[in-house]
């Protein structure tokens, strides 16, 4: 079993998309692909199920995840130290981030750490639901988190990076579509596609409450478990799907995004962090982002 194997299982494990892990790894998918079979023969098991719309761990893949993460961990820290004998310590942040929500800030933040740190190193964890981020920021496993309002997690900073609103995203060739906003009420009949229940994902939480308040309970006809394949499923008609303004850099044939009728809705993205927190390095990425990623002026808290 070779080291490049696991850093490709778990890129995959975390974009769930073998074409974003290969740009991650600088890679070309083909090679990509087969580093995992390989990977997958050696250990008699499949790790992934995969079809054209999605990727998902299998229950092999879940339980190989963790331990993969501990060995590359382990011997990443393992390499730091040995060349960092003699020489001093050397900065490490975890960031938690959502993924297509982050699209803009996320590599703001990362050219600005690197341009003033270059020796500072960012470790990414994708996929991380907005609560769940701030739940492991909470716990210590993360250093910081791209997360959004309400932050009541008790020891845990917030300062607020931007605002967003909720948006519809429907089929090109729905009825509604045809109009410049969406009223809530008119979505009671249709079916939804969304983030899975109980994920973490305060965009499935928002997106209830909205729909509550307008007099209806969303009928989720499937779930998956980032906006890329949300918003393909809505493109190939299966159903609609409220989102927010910071994934519309997502174009793909057979879909819109509308405004909703009223009163924008309003959900505000933060960083978070511990201020117990005693890394030197974290508090540097900190500096960087107040200017990388300022508190907008109709924001501040």
């Amino acid at each position: 079993m070779e080291l490049r194997h696991l850093n490709a299982f778990l890129a995959v494990a975390e974009e769930l998309h073998f074409g974003r892990a290969a740009k991650r790894l600088q890679m070309a998918q083909p090679p990509l692909s087969q580093q995992i079979r390989q990977l997958e023969r050696e250990l008699g098991v499949q790790l992934f199920h995969r079809n054209t719309r999605s990727v998902r761990l299998t229950s092999a893949g879940e339980s190989f995840l963790d331990p993969v993460r501990t060995v590359l961990d382990d011997l990443d820290t393992a390499v730091r130290a040995a060349r960092s004998a003699g020489k001093g310590e050397y900065g490490r942040v975890t960031i938690g981030f959502a993924g297509a929500s982050s699209h803009e800030t996320l590599p703001r933040l990362t050219r600005a750490v690197r341009a003033a740190h270059p020796g500072l190193e960012l470790v990414m964890t994708g996929q991380t639901y907005a609560n769940t981020a701030l739940s492991r920021v909470a716990d210590g496993s993360l250093d910081l988190g791209f997360v959004r309002l309400p932050v009541t997690r008790p020891g845990v900073a917030h300062r607020v990076i931007d605002q967003e609103e909720l948006i519809c995203a429907l089929p090109s060739d729905h009825p509604l579509a045809r109009r410049a906003s969406v009223p809530l009420d008119v979505l009671a009949g249709e079916p939804f596609v969304s983030f899975p229940a109980n994920s973490g994902s305060t965009v499935r939480d928002t997106m209830t409450e909205a729909c509550e308040s307008a007099g209806f309970t969303p009928r989720v006809v499937q779930e998956a478990p980032d906006s890329y394949t949300i918003l393909a499923l809505v493109a190939a008609g299966v159903g609609v799907t409220l989102t927010v303004t910071s994934v519309q850099h997502i174009q793909q044939n057979g879909l819109v995004y509308r405004r909703i009728a009223g009163p924008p809705i309003r959900l505000s993205a933060a960083l978070a962090w511990r201020p117990d927190n005693p890394s030197a390095a974290l508090r540097a990425v900190l500096a960087v982002a107040e200017e990388a990623l300022p508190t907008p002026t109709h924001h501040r808290d």
